[in-house]
């Protein structure tokens, strides 16, 4: 989680081999989520402190919780 202007909270999800792969995701977390957000650079940015959520819906999506560093 990192801090943004105005002290606004933000998560990034990162680690994708494609931006289409990052795109996909990043529509999959804001709608389980309920939050704003975008992706670039094959980075996912998300509007708030979500790593907890997130770590549940990658678990959820299929991804290897050996991959998923949450801090």
């Amino acid at each position: 989680m990192i801090t943004r202007k105005f002290g606004k909270q933000v998560t990034h999800v990162s680690g994708f081999d494609t931006e289409e792969l990052a795109k996909e995701l990043e529509k999959v977390l804001k709608k389980k989520l309920a939050c704003g957000g975008t992706s670039k650079n094959k980075i996912i940015e998300l509007q708030g402190n979500h790593a907890r959520k997130v770590k549940e819906v990658l678990l959820a999506e299929g991804y290897n919780e050996a991959l998923i560093d949450d801090h």
